[in-house]
């Protein structure tokens, strides 16, 4: 059986008027904006995103996970994985979770997703309410083996509908800065 490295300390994830650490105020804008991050993404990318799923399943969940959804650690959820993807490219890594009581009783089929977006789903749920958004520099080894960096940021929050709380994260991959920056200007301007 292959040993398995220890789990990093769980990040230290901070909403806007906490970071100690002030990123570029393109990088800020993409990491605190509230609107659907597909929808931008698509703009992006005009018109070819796309979601590559990479793992969905029963798990147990990671303690930052549980904190953030208000459940015992350790507890199962459902871990949906995949890439968002612009124009072939990957450019976030996102990982949704959410309790298995809350999920099953909530009468969202996330296992039903496939290359769907989550998000444009939430966004086009007027019940769903999101939380405060919060960021981090995402730790290497949380990221699938093909692209495990340093120090890349990723943002997360929490989606919530009556009993149902869904956990989003997502981290913004080389490849998007470098789409980020051609688009320049223009991109600004949508």
């Amino acid at each position: 059986m292959p040993q398995q490295n220890p789990l990093p300390a769980a990040p230290d994830w901070r909403q806007q008027h906490q970071l100690v650490e002030l990123p570029d105020p393109v990088i800020l804008d993409w990491l605190f904006n509230q609107d659907s991050l597909t929808r931008r993404l698509t703009r992006l990318s005009a018109n070819g995103f796309s979601v590559l799923p990479l793992y969905e399943g029963w798990r147990a969940l990671r303690a930052d996970e549980c904190a953030a959804l208000a459940i015992a650690d350790q507890s199962i959820g459902w871990v949906r994985e995949v890439y968002l993807r612009g124009n072939g490219q990957k450019w976030v890594f996102a990982r949704s979770v959410a309790a298995q009581s809350a999920l099953q009783q909530g009468g969202l089929n996330m296992d039903e997703l496939g290359t769907r977006s989550l998000g444009e789903l939430l966004f086009c749920d007027e019940a769903f309410e999101r939380g405060a958004l919060q960021t981090c520099r995402y730790p290497a080894t949380w990221l699938p083996a093909d692209d495990t960096a340093e120090g890349l940021w990723g943002r997360r929050s929490c989606f919530s509908r009556g009993a149902l709380s869904l956990l989003v994260a997502e981290v913004f991959l080389p490849n998007f800065w470098q789409a980020v920056q051609i688009a320049g200007p223009a991109m600004e301007r949508h």
